[in-house]
This record gives C-alpha cells, sequence and structure tokens, in this order.
C-alpha cells in the first residue's frame, strides 16, 4: 500500500490480535508510526484473552505514559487484567484514571470495576461504586449478588435478586450456585424451578451441575432423576462436570448402580475425583468396594486425593492389609502422601494394634514434611495408645502445645482413660476447659471412662450434669453405658438399674451387659437375670450374656443352674466366643489360645510357662480357681488357669525378645482374674514391663503392680 492510514494499520493490529498472534502484533505495533489510542486498546485486549494479564497492565502504563488518552475498551480490559492477577493497589490506580479521564459514566467500566474489587477482596469499595451508579444493567447486579454469595451473605443476594428487573443466566446460576454452597440446598432447587417457570431461559451446565449437588447434599434421589430427564430431553454432554455431578447424585442419593452406568457410558477417563470419592462412598456403604477398585485402577490421573479416598474405603471396610498395600503401592508409585493419608493409615496401624507400623507411618510424616499437621498428630495420639505406648502419645501431644484443637485434647483424654490413667485425664480435661475450649460429645465419653476405669463415681455425677446442663450436650448410649459401668463397678448395682429404668432411649447390649457384669462381680443373681434376659432379647445369638450368667450362678454356688444355662446356649446352636491372645515380634503376628496345641514352638512354650508357674507360686502367688466356673478338681482348674492363652504368648514373648524389652500382649476379651494376678508376679519375676490390652483397656504390668490398682 503506497499510503498507510492509522486505519490501514489498526486493521492488521486486529487482525494478528483476534489470532493471538501477539509477537506478530508487537512487531506491528512497534512499526506503527504514531500509535492512537484504538492501536493502544487492540493490543492491550490481545494480551488479556490470552491470559498475559502482567503483559496487558504493562502495556497500558506504557500508554499512560505516552499520553495517549485510554477509551472504556481500553478501561473495561485492563480492569479485567487487574482482576484475574488480583491486583487491587494497581486496580486502584486504573479505577483513578478513570475518574480522571471522565469514564466512570459507562456501565461497562463500572462494571468492569465491581468486578475488579470484587476479585481482589475490597467488597466496601465495590459497594460504594454500586450504589453511586446511576444505570445498572443486568451484569452490575449480577456481580453484586455474586459478591453477596460469595461473604456468606444470602439474605442480601436474595434481596438483590429480587430488585433485579432483568434476569439473565448468570443471574440464576449465581444465586443456585451460591445456595448450594452455603448449604441452602432445598432454596437451590426451588430457584430452579422458579427458573423454569418463570423466565424463558434454558439451563446451561452450570446450572445442572448446581442443581444436581443440591441433591445430592439432601439425598433426593428422584428429584434428581427428573432433572437427569431433563438433560437427556435437552441432548446435553454428560462426558464433563455434568456427567461427574450425575455420578455424585447418584452415588449419594443409594442409586450407585446407575452411577456405574454413567461411568461406563461417559468413560473412565472424564471421571473426577469428587465424583470418584462419591462412587467409592456409594459401594462402600453397599459393602461392595472390589468395583470401587476396578474404578481406582483405571482412573487416568490418580491424584493423592483418589488415592487417600481408595485407602480410606478399604480401612472403612476393615480391610487394613488392602490399606497397607495400596499405600505401599502409592509411596512407591504414587503421589506424595498429604495429611489426610497419613492420618488414614496411623488408623489402619491403630487398628491392626501394630506400633512398628505406626511408626513407619511417623517417620513417613517426618521425611515428608506432615509431621507438624494437627489431623497427623491427632492420629499419632490415638495411635501410639491404642499400640500401648502411652508416653510417646504424650510426647506427641505436648509437642503440639501451640495447637490443639478439640480432637487433640479429645484424642489425649480417651488415651489416658484407657491406660488407667484417670486422675491424670481429668486434669487435662479441666485444663481444656481453662483454655476455653469447647469440650464436644466424645470429650465427654473420654472423660466418663476415665471416671468409670479408676472408680471416681462423685466425680462422673458431676461431669455427667454438667455436660447435660452447662455444655447443653444430650447424651448417647455411649454415655448411659457408662454411667451404668461407673455405678455397676462401684457396687452400686441397683442404683445402676434405676438409671437404666430412667433413659430416655432404648438400652444397647452393651448397657445391659455392663449391668450384667457387675452383677457377677457382686454377686447380684436377681438383678444378673434380668440383663441377661433383656441382653439376650436384643441379640439372642451373642455368647457372652450366657457365658456372664453361667459364671454368675457359678459363683454364687448355683452349679445346676449355670449347667442349665450352658445347655441352652448349646441347644440354642450358640458358640462360645473363644479366648484368644496374640503378640508381634519381627512383624509377625503369633496368636495363642487356651490350651494351644498348635504353635511350633508349643513343647518349650509349655516347659516355660511351668518353670514361670512354679517360681511365682514361690513368691506368694495363690491360684484364683474359683475364676474356674466349673465343678471340677483343683488340680485340673490350676492347670487350666495356668494354660490361659495370655499366659501363653508372655511365655513365648519372654523367650524370643531381648531382656530389659517391654512386652505387649493383645487379648479379645477381659483379662480373668488368675491372669491379672499372675502377670503382677511375672513382671517382678522378669524385671520387665507387660502392657496387656483386654477388650475394655490397657494394663501396664510392672515390678509386681498394674496401673488399674486392681479396679477394672
Amino acid at each position: 500500500m503506497p499510503v498507510k492510514t492509522i486505519h490501514s494499520w489498526n486493521t492488521l493490529l486486529s487482525a494478528y490480535s483476534k489470532q493471538g498472534k501477539m509477537a506478530e502484533a508487537n512487531e506491528i505495533f512497534n512499526k506503527m508510526p504514531n500509535p492512537d489510542s484504538v492501536s493502544w486498546s487492540t493490543l492491550i485486549v490481545g494480551y488479556n484473552q490470552m491470559g498475559r494479564f502482567k503483559r496487558a497492565i504493562k502495556v497500558f502504563s506504557e500508554m499512560i505514559k505516552e499520553r495517549v488518552t485510554p477509551s472504556e475498551y481500553t478501561m473495561t480490559s485492563v480492569l479485567a487484567s487487574c482482576a484475574a492477577t488480583e491486583a487491587l493497589d494497581i486496580g486502584r490506580k486504573v479505577h483513578s484514571f478513570v475518574v480522571k479521564f471522565g469514564l466512570s459514566g459507562y456501565v461497562s467500566v463500572t462494571n468492569s470495576l465491581l468486578n475488579m474489587y470484587a476479585k481482589s477482596g475490597d467488597p466496601m469499595m465495590m459497594m460504594v461504586i454500586f450504589d453511586r451508579m446511576g444505570y445498572r444493567d443486568t451484569s452490575s447486579w449480577n456481580v453484586m449478588v455474586s459478591l453477596h454469595m460469595q461473604y456468606g451473605q444470602v439474605d442480601l443476594a436474595r434481596e438483590k435478586f429480587e430488585r433485579m428487573n432483568e434476569r439473565d443466566i448468570v443471574t440464576w446460576n449465581s444465586m443456585i450456585a451460591g445456595y448450594n454452597q452455603h448449604g441452602y440446598d432445598l432454596d437451590a432447587l426451588a430457584t430452579f424451578g422458579n427458573m423454569l417457570r418463570d423466565s424463558l431461559l434454558f439451563p446451561d451446565q452450570f446450572t445442572f451441575v448446581n442443581t444436581l449437588s443440591a441433591c445430592a447434599n439432601l439425598e433426593m434421589l428422584k428429584v434428581g432423576k427428573q432433572i437427569h430427564a431433563r438433560i437427556v430431553i435437552m441432548q446435553f454432554g454428560i462426558n464433563g462436570p455434568v456427567g461427574n455431578a450425575l455420578i455424585l447424585m447418584y452415588a449419594k442419593s443409594g442409586g450407585v448402580h446407575i452411577a456405574q452406568k454413567i461411568v461406563e457410558h461417559a468413560g473412565i477417563s472424564n471421571l473426577d475425583v469428587i465424583a470418584f470419592t462419591s462412587l467409592l462412598d456409594g459401594y462402600i456403604k453397599l459393602g461392595d468396594i472390589e468395583p470401587a477398585r476396578q474404578i481406582f485402577d483405571s482412573l487416568i490421573d490418580r491424584d493423592v486425593v483418589a488415592w487417600t479416598a481408595m485407602i480410606v474405603g478399604y480401612l472403612q471396610n476393615g480391610l487394613n492389609s488392602d490399606a497397607l498395600e495400596l499405600f505401599r503401592l502409592m509411596v512407591r508409585d504414587g503421589p506424595k502422601p498429604n495429611n489426610f493419608t497419613l492420618a488414614a493409615m496411623l488408623s489402619v496401624s491403630s487398628s491392626l494394634t501394630s506400633l512398628s507400623h505406626g511408626k513407619q507411618i511417623h517417620a513417613i510424616a517426618i521425611r515428608t514434611g506432615q509431621a507438624s499437621s494437627v489431623s497427623v498428630n491427632n492420629a499419632l495420639i490415638t495411635m501410639y495408645a491404642r499400640t500401648g505406648s502411652i508416653n510417646y502419645a504424650r510426647q506427641v501431644f505436648s509437642r503440639i502445645h501451640g495447637f490443639r484443637d478439640t480432637v487433640s485434647w479429645t484424642s489425649m483424654i480417651m488415651a489416658l482413660a484407657q491406660h488407667g490413667f484417670g486422675e491424670e485425664a481429668l486434669e487435662l480435661f479441666e485444663k481444656l476447659l481453662a483454655a476455653g475450649i469447647k469440650p464436644d460429645h466424645i470429650t465427654y465419653v473420654g472423660v466418663l471412662s476415665a471416671c468409670t476405669h479408676v472408680g471416681l463415681v462423685e466425680q462422673g455425677r458431676s461431669y455427667y450434669s454438667m455436660m447435660k446442663d452447662f455444655h447443653k450436650i444430650e447424651p448417647t448410649l455411649s454415655h448411659y453405658s457408662l454411667m451404668v459401668d461407673l455405678l455397676g463397678r462401684a457396687g452400686l448395682v441397683q442404683e445402676a438399674y434405676d438409671f437404666i429404668k430412667r433413659m430416655p432411649i432404648e438400652p444397647d447390649v452393651i448397657t445391659w451387659g455392663s449391668l450384667l457384669s457387675s452383677c457377677k462381680v457382686y454377686k447380684n443373681v436377681e438383678l444378673g437375670r434380668v440383663a441377661a434376659e433383656r441382653f439376650l432379647h436384643i441379640d439372642p445369638e451373642n455368647s457372652g450374656a450366657y457365658s456372664a450368667l453361667a459364671n454368675l450362678y457359678a459363683v454364687c454356688g448355683k452349679w445346676e443352674d449355670a449347667a442349665k444355662t450352658r445347655k441352652l446356649m448349646k441347644d440354642g446352636g450358640v458358640k462360645k466366643e473363644q479366648g484368644i491372645s496374640w503378640v508381634q515380634i519381627k512383624n509377625k503376628v503369633h496368636v495363642f489360645g487356651a490350651d494351644d496345641g498348635l504353635h511350633e514352638q508349643k513343647d518349650e512354650i509349655y516347659k516355660k510357662i511351668s518353670e514361670i508357674w512354679e517360681d511365682i507360686k514361690k513368691m506368694g502367688f495363690v491360684p484364683d480357681t474359683a475364676s474356674v466356673m466349673h465343678d471340677l478338681e483343683e488340680e485340673v482348674k490350676e492347670q487350666m488357669l495356668r494354660h490361659h492363652s495370655e499366659k501363653l504368648a508372655i511365655a513365648f514373648a519372654l523367650m524370643n525378645t531381648p531382656e530389659n524389652t517391654t512386652l505387649r500382649i493383645m487379648k479379645n476379651l477381659r483379662v480373668c482374674n488368675d491372669c491379672h494376678s499372675a502377670i503382677k508376679f511375672i513382671s517382678k519375676l522378669s524385671g520387665r514391663e507387660i502392657i496387656v490390652r483386654d477388650v475394655t483397656r490397657f494394663h501396664h504390668f510392672k515390678d509386681g503392680s498394674c496401673s488399674c490398682r486392681d479396679y477394672w
């Protein structure tokens, strides 16, 4: 062209900018003899559309230095770049130029200012601008509605929405999404219904995603199906967010099999982590974990959330070995575990009562920088407590002094209670109250448990009243059962029964079981019979109730009644739960039953326990043959006692561990009186600390005494 006007240059510049060829556009711009406002604006718009927001702002700065007057189009683009980068200080300077050049009267500019202040964190200035606007279009109102919802000001958003004369799809979506995000799911669905009824607008993918999310939260399968039908009628694709929202809705609302069909139709590759975790949760509720693992294995992008969700799925289904195996695979081939992953794995270690596994997870937490996480430390407290290492639990709790939450305090109180350190647990609870932290219902489970294990009846009554009257926490079955246990253990059996009769909810087997155990200890046959009958009415197949009642008759010398109870149990096909004990040595778990003859070292074990038996008898130990609830010769009773599972486990552990190491024994039932007495003597004889965890608590045996002070 022999003659190139500014319009010619701008046309060429605009062509390159619109195609995203910013290097060429910049080259054209630099060749221009006298770029005007349109030239500068075209370059700024191009950079903004390409996501090069900082470059767009820099070009605007150069434009101002060159004393070129910006237009309203310049301002809307540069303000959009400020909003995208949340550059509040720069945005304020741009605002000053808007005022200087008299551009405040353009609605598009004031809307851009509203958007910039909203996204950059200055809602007060945004409100000032909105209130001063002479004319507001739909976009102006939309920004305000969105802002109020963003800050949880649902009532203000609703007020702005109702004042609008015209509403577009963005308006309706802002209201529906805001309601959904802040827990007003019924309002979200009602707004969706109003939109369909009162407007000619068609829902888009954002509308469907948020309404389906509301259905998922409310578990409204029927409404969700209706929305699904509309999606099908409108021929919406389900390969993206809408498909994931459908999967989420069906998985949460009891339609997991329909969710599975959508996955098969849409393809695994499009499944996001939220939909996967919901689908996984749906299968967990059905107790069917295998389909979830198949989906997990097929995911292309498995991030840490997906791995953690799968591990938690195994944990919730009691598949601890599978959880461990998947975690090993994650450490080897997957993403770095986060604090939620490690907390889940510590729960696995707790369930397995595996101190060695727990220590390995602790080491990984330190190595990956997660050791400072509150959730990891809370899980560490529980893990160390459940594996018998209460001192390690104390150390972890002490280390997080500056950032303990309610769970931290509760975990430590529960740990101390389980280990028989009731007074220390209550002291810690008082420190919690002094720190201004509000206890929850689980905290009070720990507090009442602490009172129960050490026989603090009056304190237990006081804390129970405090829970109800001061902290306004409604008692659960756990609290009621603990109060029954507290009273019964202290010999207040009739009061415990009266307490049960006053309960506003139906007692469970734990409540009646606690009363039955107390009746056995204090030889109250009449109440024991009532407790057993109520227990068996709830759970007729429970062998524990039959055994406890038979033992109650036996300790009271009612041998015929004991025999009748055992016959009744046998005739009913109810099998007695076998008492077993186990100990982990060198990463291998060794399990023992009473009179166990299956272990490969059985001959050495029986020889060892016989030697121990004779030695502790010389020290003053007297076998409690009365605890054998059968009418047999004393010598036979003594032999039966000698071969109880926990004694065999201790004999084996003494043979296979270095001197002075602590023994950790686990048992599935309550430790009997004879074993409790014998282990005290064995701890003194061997010079070892022996930690025994039975079905209710931990016992720390050392130097001939037990942490429970013979009250358990």
